[in-house]
Formats: structure tokens, sequence, C-alpha cells
């Protein structure tokens, strides 16, 4: 085991770290499961650092990927009353990362398919429906 940390790991998960996890809580709508999720990935990512040729694809497939199945049976947001957060709880687990990623992380819908491991179609039209959905839950918010 290594006794020190490689520099450049160490200034790349520096310059990452607030970006991707204020994403990930947008993600998984707790807290805890997104610093687990982006621990889990830049400790994935420690491991295999000289071999990693993007290590931005490596993160994000590792931190965004989990999402789509840990949504489906979890809650996001219990009990806030920030409305883009009750806006994201109406959104499917899939909707909810492919908005994530396409409108905070800024990633092209090709970028999002290769992160996802999904169709560039399939990205297309589920980003489409994430965005009216999420468009709609925020007037409804509105009105109330």
């Amino acid at each position: 085991m290594l006794d020190t940390v490689d520099p450049e790991f160490a200034s790349y998960v520096d310059a990452r770290q607030g970006r991707w996890l204020r994403t990930a809580y947008l993600v998984y709508g707790e807290l805890g499961r997104a610093e687990h999720a982006l621990l889990r990935a830049f400790t994935q990512l420690s491991l295999t650092w000289p071999k990693v040729d993007d290590p931005d694809v490596f993160v994000q497939r590792l931190l965004y990927q989990p999402a789509l199945t840990w949504w489906s049976r979890v809650r996001p947001f219990p009990g806030s009353e920030d409305p883009v957060e009750r806006a994201l709880t109406t959104l499917t687990p899939t909707q909810r990362t492919i908005l994530v990623l396409l409108h905070l992380e800024e990633l092209t819908e090709f970028e999002v398919a290769d992160v996802l491991t999904m169709s560039h179609t399939a990205v297309h039209a589920q980003g489409l429906s994430a965005f009216e959905r999420f468009r709609r839950a925020l007037i409804a918010g509105e009105a109330k």
C-alpha cells in the first residue's frame, strides 16, 4: 500500500469534488448517498489512476450509473420545501440523471449516452421528456 498520494490525483480530486458532489446530490436526492457514491468513485479511480485514459468519464460512470437503480427504490429529497428539489422528485431515476447531466454538468447528449451506456436516441427522448415534466412540476409548484 502506498504511503503517499499522487499529487496529480490529489489535484484532480480537489478540482472536481465540489461540482460533482453538488450534481450527485441532485441525482441521488440525499447528501449521504451522494457523498458515498463520490467517495466510491474517487477510491476506484485512485486504484487505477495511472492506467485511466479519461478520469472524468471513469468517475462519471461510477458516480451516475448506480443512481439509475438506487432511485427506483428510494424517494429523493424527503421533506424538502425547495421547489427545484420537489420538481426533481417527479422524474424517474433515469430522467433525473439525464436532466442533471445535460443541464448542470453541461454534457452533450452523446457524452451522457457514453457515461450512462445508453443510446443517444434514448438520452434524447428521456431528456426531452424529463425537461417537460420538470418544467410542468415547477409551474405547478409555483401555483400552490
